[in-house]
């Protein structure tokens, strides 16, 4: 049975105002999707495709010119709308953003994890649990009385998560999370954004230009100038390399390859993201082509 949609949006658009000079930027025109409870999506578009922008409105940092949005089955584009219902929604959508420094507040990483919670005016004894629990969660616990200025860019992010996970917040998105880390740090993000959503059943939005990462979601959204141009599996998105290049943007690198070897004559599935599962469809289909299989 389909689940009801965490977020769901109808006709939004979006511009940035001009000065005196220039006029209006549309950064969104005329956006529909939907995002169902517990799914990982991710979302690709080249600089100014409107990804960020989009981030910024299902958290209801910036609230959109007209259409329809609703998050956790609230419309907040409703005229009747409420603080108390824009605040209800956005303390169930987290987002952990591209400069971990940005986010931690506190000298101590446990009292950083802890700082959302004390706005939420939780109790003593419920805060201590959480932190611990979320610390635990992203891997964090023996460096609970650490300070953050002393971790890597990736333990920075997973402690920036924790305070996501701590707040218990139904829906994560992740904005360009791993654009400042190096594979190591990268690699960490995403172990613990898909932990979060298989084990924990957590919404996962992933906003990225990693074609890697984004093959690793259950959904691909592509954005390009303000619309959506693509919508499906990662096998359906990547499939036609040369639509994602005319669209300014990269395919995995196993993808290119099997597709130049496609084009060369050889019997190749394109929809294979795994280096070793590569590998092997490449051995196959020279034995193939020898006759040997």
């Amino acid at each position: 049975m389909k689940k009801e949609p965490i977020i769901k949006a109808e006709n939004l658009t979006f511009s940035y105002p001009g000065d005196a000079e220039s006029k209006p930027v549309r950064a969104l025109d005329n956006v529909s999707f939907e995002i169902e409870e517990g799914s990982f999506t991710a979302i690709l578009g080249h600089n100014g495709s409107g990804k960020s922008t989009l981030a910024k409105l299902m958290c209801m940092v910036n609230y959109p010119d007209s259409g329809k949005l609703w998050l956790c089955g609230k419309e907040l584009t409703d005229p009747d709308v409420t603080d108390a219902d824009i605040l209800a929604a956005r303390r169930d959508i987290g987002m952990v953003f591209q400069n971990p420094d940005n986010q931690i507040v506190a000298s101590i990483v446990e009292e950083d994890v802890a700082f959302g919670c004390e706005n939420l005016g939780l109790p003593s004894d419920e805060i201590r649990k959480r932190v611990d629990r979320a610390l635990e969660e992203v891997g964090m616990t023996k460096h609970a009385r650490s300070s953050p200025h002393n971790l890597s860019g990736g333990q920075k992010q997973r402690v920036a998560i924790a305070g996501v996970v701590a707040m218990k917040r139904k829906c994560v998105i992740f904005d360009e999370s791993t654009a400042m880390l190096d594979p190591l740090g990268r690699r960490d993000v995403m172990n613990t954004a898909m932990k979060l959503n298989r084990e924990d059943g957590i919404t996962v939005i992933l906003i990225t230009h990693y074609m890697s990462e984004a093959a690793m979601a259950d959904r691909i959204i592509v954005m390009d100038h303000g619309k959506i141009l693509r919508d499906g599996t990662p096998s359906e998105v990547f499939s036609d390399p040369e639509a994602m290049w005319d669209a300014g943007l990269d395919v995995p690198q196993t993808t290119e390859l099997l597709y130049k070897m496609k084009k060369a004559g050889l019997d190749v599935r394109l929809d294979l993201f795994d280096i070793n599962d590569c590998a092997a469809e490449i051995a196959r289909a020279i034995r193939k082509a020898k006759g040997e299989a």
